[in-house]
């Protein structure tokens, strides 16, 4: 009976042992699903976090490199005008020394070189005449003739200011400062015309006879010039 009864309870025992064993198997596997979906969650929102923070740090440096983009073009547009300042700086300096220069120019077919402040002076007195401001010509040609005897101009400004005498209606002052430049620049082209000016004021003076000699000059030292032609011109109408 006893015997009966411990088989039995030894097959029941046996026949429980698959079951528990499968139940355990069973909750394994779902413990290490558990763990995998958990870990998966986990990976997920690390992920999620991670890219989170790489987007936050993408629009950073997004938001840097316009910043600096930004600077680069304020300071390419600061180097530019800086640029430009410096080049009319220096053509602005370039200007002003070439005041301060010796210039050279052609007088009477030769070339002369003249300082600034004596080009000015003849400048200004030509300006005045041109203008018709024959008073203030000649005292600016006297002016330069004082201070630049030497000049490269001085024949000029002597023909101009027998011109700006003539302007002025006085002929006698204007046949003199025209003579003198004749005697002390012979060879200047500015001769013919002087010689011209000195026969119009000698007719205007009823001079007739200065006149004629003068006219007959230019025509015998000058031949074949526009001078020469309307100094015959004039000689046919003093008949």
């Amino acid at each position: 009976m006893r015997k009966t009864a411990a088989f039995i309870f030894v097959a029941a025992l046996t026949s429980l042992l698959p079951w528990q064993a499968n139940a355990a198997l069973f909750e394994d596997k779902e413990a290490r699903r558990s763990i995998i979906d958990l870990r998966a969650r986990v990976n997920d929102k690390a992920d999620a976090a991670a890219l989170l923070e790489l987007s936050k740090q993408n629009e950073m440096l997004r938001h840097d490199v316009a910043r600096l983009r930004g600077q680069i073009e304020v300071i390419t547009n600061e180097l530019r005008a800086l640029q430009q300042r410096n080049r009319d700086l220096y053509m602005d300096l370039d200007k002003r020394l070439k005041h301060f220069e010796p210039r050279e120019i052609v007088v009477d077919g030769k070339s002369v070189v003249v300082q600034p402040d004596e080009k000015q002076a003849f400048d200004t007195a030509e300006a005045s005449f041109a203008a018709g401001n024959y008073r203030d010509a000649i005292t600016q040609y006297n002016t330069f003739l004082r201070r630049y005897p030497q000049s490269g101009l001085v024949a000029a400004a002597q023909f101009g200011l027998g011109n700006a005498y003539f302007m002025q209606k006085d002929f006698k002052k204007s046949i003199e400062t025209q003579a003198a430049l004749i005697k002390k620049f012979p060879n200047s082209e500015q001769v013919p015309e002087a010689m011209l000016n000195m026969a119009s004021s000698h007719i205007i003076l009823k001079e007739l006879w200065s006149a004629r000699r003068t006219l007959n000059s230019i025509i015998e030292k000058y031949p074949d010039t526009d001078t020469a032609k309307k100094a015959q011109q004039r000689l046919d109408q003093l008949g």
